[in-house]
Order: structure tokens, then C-alpha cells, then sequence
């Protein structure tokens, strides 16, 4: 019953933070793009923090299964930027840094949380307080750096294509549509998986020290 009501907990614990990594990533990517001159995001609802304005249901189950899926992509017309190449690359870049900004914000709650409520009360809701800051944190981690491949249609590849000359910055957007059945493949090989532990074990490292770091100095 208690492996139950943990995994339970666990999961719902997930629910929440997937639906507030996406939508901030996804809110952070029209918000940029509005900045940038491009109003299609506005007008199509999407500057919101309703998770429900990004949710894709397909890929949002995915994401609780098995931890690889994905969010409506957020309309963007590079017509109405004044640097197609440039400014494509800012409103790319803003969607994993709004999750590095809020992996950090988690962070420092979740250092805070720990030393003054959680070692302190011990109950259901402290632990799923608990489960739910350190998930926060290790989510938005992971999904930063998963959008920052250069691999179309991901971020990265919008942030490369700054560096590429225009022609073959085009070569490159030829690829979008064949990327997303590629990346599912591997997902499902277990080969991304393997790719991104090269870089988010790390970096999952380095956080853990910071956090350690963060509690000696509150406690």
C-alpha cells in the first residue's frame, strides 16, 4: 500500500512539473517571438500560462510514460522578423533558458524547503513537496538540455542555424520533418536516452553539488 501510495504520488508529482516545464518553455518561445515583431503567437492564444493552451494530449501521455514527448510548438512566422536567422535563433534559445532560469529558481525553493520545513515535518504533503521541488529542478534540467540538441526540429538547431550560412541554413530546415519519427526511434531504441545521459549526468552532478552546497549555507 505504501509502494502504491508512493508511486502515486510520484506520478502526479510528474504530472505537475511536465505540464509547468512545457508551458513556461513553450510561453517563453511566443513571448520572445512577440518581442522579435512576430504577433502569431498572441493572436493565436498562446502567450498564456494556461498549461492547457500547450498541451497536446498524445504527447503529453508519452512524456508520463515514457518520459519522452511533446507540447503544441508554439505558431512562429519568421516573416516578421527583421534577421530570419538571428532573431529565429533568440526566440529558439528562450525556451530552454526559461527552463535553466526556473531549474534554478527550484533550486534555491527546493535548498529552503528542505532545511526549514522537511527536515523539520515529516507527513504526506512535506513529502510530496519534496518529490515535487527536486522533480522541478531535475525536469527543467533535462529538458533544456534535450531542446538544445542541434537536431531539427529541436531548439538546438534553430540556435545552429545562426552560425550556418543561408544556404545551408536552409538545408537544414529541409530536415524538420523527417527529425521528429527519427527522434521517436531513438527514444524507443533507447539510444537518445544514452546521447543525453552523456550530458545530463554532469550536469545532474554539478546541480547536486550546488544543492548540497545551498543547504550547508541555510542550515
Amino acid at each position: 500500500m505504501n509502494y502504491f501510495v508512493s508511486s502515486l504520488t510520484e506520478l502526479l508529482a510528474r504530472f505537475i512539473v511536465l505540464f509547468t516545464a512545457i508551458t513556461v518553455h513553450e510561453y517563453a518561445h511566443g513571448w520572445a517571438a512577440y518581442k522579435m515583431g512576430d504577433p502569431t503567437a498572441k493572436y493565436a492564444g498562446r502567450l498564456s500560462l494556461n498549461p492547457m493552451s500547450h498541451l497536446d494530449p498524445v504527447g503529453a501521455l508519452c512524456m508520463l510514460l515514457f518520459r519522452f514527448g511533446w507540447a503544441k510548438p508554439v505558431p512562429i512566422n519568421p516573416m516578421y522578423f527583421r534577421d530570419r536567422k538571428r532573431d529565429s535563433a533568440i526566440v529558439a534559445a528562450a525556451g530552454p533558458l526559461a527552463n535553466i532560469a526556473l531549474a534554478f529558481v527550484s533550486t534555491i525553493l527546493f535548498a529552503l524547503y528542505y532545511v526549514y520545513i522537511y527536515l523539520n515535518f515529516q507527513n504526506f504533503v512535506t513529502r510530496f513537496v519534496y518529490t515535487l521541488f527536486m522533480q522541478l529542478a531535475v525536469v527543467n534540467i533535462s529538458f533544456a538540455v534535450f531542446n538544445l540538441i542541434p537536431f531539427p526540429p529541436l531548439d538546438g538547431s534553430k540556435i545552429l542555424g545562426a552560425f550556418l550560412s543561408y544556404e545551408n541554413y536552409g538545408k537544414l530546415l529541409q530536415y524538420e520533418r523527417f527529425g521528429f519519427p527519427v527522434l521517436i526511434l531513438l527514444s524507443l531504441t533507447g539510444i537518445l536516452g544514452r546521447i543525453l545521459s552523456l550530458f545530463i549526468n554532469p550536469l545532474f552532478s554539478l546541480w547536486l553539488a550546488s544543492l548540497n552546497g545551498l543547504v550547508s549555507i541555510f542550515m
